[in-house]
């Protein structure tokens, strides 16, 4: 930074700026002779993340570019060229900045100290006035940055959790029917064993009874050590008896349910010479079976998330107030955060009514503030956490409880939790803005908030009106 000396110059590059078209010159005047005159050459900082903030800076000439600290490092906001002011403006409770300013090219700065704002004021009420309006101007825009912020940080929460969780079920299918196909080339060799064999219409018959018997039962459910126990003996009694693909056959069998007992009645049933094409045969129409089942529950599990989706953004649904049931949306996002749910180790808990009465509303306004509400409620808990949601409805509202077992807010702070940009996180962690949009979206509603906390863990507690269809 550099100091320079000033010229009346100025005076005239202040009153071509649309920011001060209707200021007179006698006042502008004033202002340039109680400001100081700074370069800032360009690759220089204006002022950093944490600087204390002492001045009221209008851009004579030059540009530089803001960045905004967020979750994963410094994110642009934009560029800001002469005629901008910046900084400390009167009345402003701003005390250090949030953001960071890097010269573009050489910045021609004039600022005015914080020292001068009160004569300022008495000695030009036009002057302070157009900046008041400014700082309005400028809270109103840098609000929406941060609302719109704080809507994307949480969809980029969301999005990595559904895509998660859309890998799993996309790979399974991947895997289940790779292996279908294989096990289908593999059909015409097993047709040519089954077909070479000596075997009556009954004794098929009583082969297909087993069969489709363990086929309606579907695959079972074993606990890790009960499923080995099974697997070794199904798997000695086919190398007792020499059946080739012991291994994969003792796999599926044991998926099915299929014993020793079932192998032994089935040996009965037919020559042993003909055994391996037999247990072949019905190996893989399980083994078929079992893929068939896979892609079916993939494909449930995928369709499933996509309905969540849906149901979360109400894509296919209208942007105005219409008889909304929270529980869906509820449900929906707690879709959405599943995978968030699970790699914390969160218990959830709900207790909803059997039915409940709609209330009027936006859907996707009323699921952020689910999405904030989980969230915060998440980050306050540690591993192993509960987070409880209840309903309860009167005849005149319905009502939402979300609690959670964290470690409570403090009595200091308790009254500023619902404050545009106040938030307890670490610097990048948090905008301070998902309370103040939970607030937001519930007086849009006509509808209240209150918060009960202890080191036990916090409530927040929502009071919507039932949806009155007169």
């Amino acid at each position: 930074m550099t100091a320079l000396e000033k010229s009346p110059v100025l005076i005239d590059q202040l009153a071509r700026m649309e920011l001060f078209n209707n200021i007179d010159h006698t006042h502008l005047a004033w202002l340039v002779e109680h400001s100081d005159y700074h370069l800032y050459p360009s690759g220089s900082y204006l002022f950093e993340p944490g600087q204390e903030v002492d001045y009221m800076t209008i851009i004579m000439q030059g540009r530089f570019r803001v960045r905004l600290r967020g979750e994963g490092g410094m994110r642009e906001v934009g560029t800001t060229e002469a005629g901008s002011l910046t900084g400390l403006l009167p009345f402003s409770r701003m005390t250090h900045t949030q953001a960071q300013a890097f010269v573009l090219e050489d910045c021609y700065l004039l600022q005015l100290h914080k020292s001068k704002f009160v004569d300022m004021v008495n000695e030009s009420y036009e002057l302070t006035q157009c900046l008041v309006a400014q700082m309005s101007n400028r809270i109103r825009e840098f609000s929406n940055m941060r609302f719109q912020n704080e809507k994307l940080m949480a969809l980029g929460r969301l999005s990595a959790g559904l895509a998660h969780e859309l890998n799993n079920p996309a790979a399974a299918m991947v895997r289940s029917a790779d292996e279908l196909y294989r096990k289908i080339h593999k059909s015409p060799e097993q047709f040519k064993r089954v077909i070479s064999i000596d075997i009556t219409p009954d004794q098929t018959d009583e082969i297909n009874a087993v069969l489709f018997d363990k086929i309606e039962a579907g695959q079972q459910k074993y606990s890790l050590m009960d499923r080995q126990d099974a697997f070794d003996e199904v798997l000695d009694w086919l190398d007792d008896r020499d059946v080739e693909m012991a291994d994969d056959f003792a796999d599926t069998f044991v998926d099915f349910g299929i014993t020793t007992d079932d192998l032994e009645h089935i040996g009965k049933i037919i020559n042993p010479t003909d055994l391996s094409a037999i247990l072949g045969w019905i190996e893989s129409t399980l083994s078929l079976e079992k893929q068939v089942e896979d892609i079916r529950q993939s494909a449930d599990r995928i369709s499933e998330l996509v309905t969540s989706v849906k149901s979360y953004s109400h894509m296919d649904r209208g942007t105005g107030m219409e008889p909304t049931q929270l529980e869906k949306g509820i449900r929906s996002t707690l879709m959405m955060l599943k995978h968030e749910i699970k790699d914390r180790q969160i218990e959830v808990v709900y207790d909803f009514p059997a039915s409940a009465p709609d209330i009027h509303g936006y859907p996707g306004e009323l699921n952020q503030i689910w999405t904030n509400l989980f969230i915060n409620a998440m980050d306050a808990m540690s591993p192993g956490g509960k987070l409880s949601i209840t309903i309860e409805c009167t005849k005149a509202f319905v009502q939402v409880a979300v609690a959670d077992t964290g470690h409570g807010i403090p009595d200091d702070i308790a009254s500023k939790i619902f404050e545009p940009f106040f938030t307890t996180k670490e610097i990048g962690q948090g905008s301070g803005m998902g309370l103040d949009i939970v607030k937001r979206i519930v007086d849009r509603h006509q509808a209240n908030i209150r918060v009960n906390s202890s080191d036990k863990g916090t409530t927040f507690t929502l009071s919507f009106p039932v949806f009155d269809q007169k």
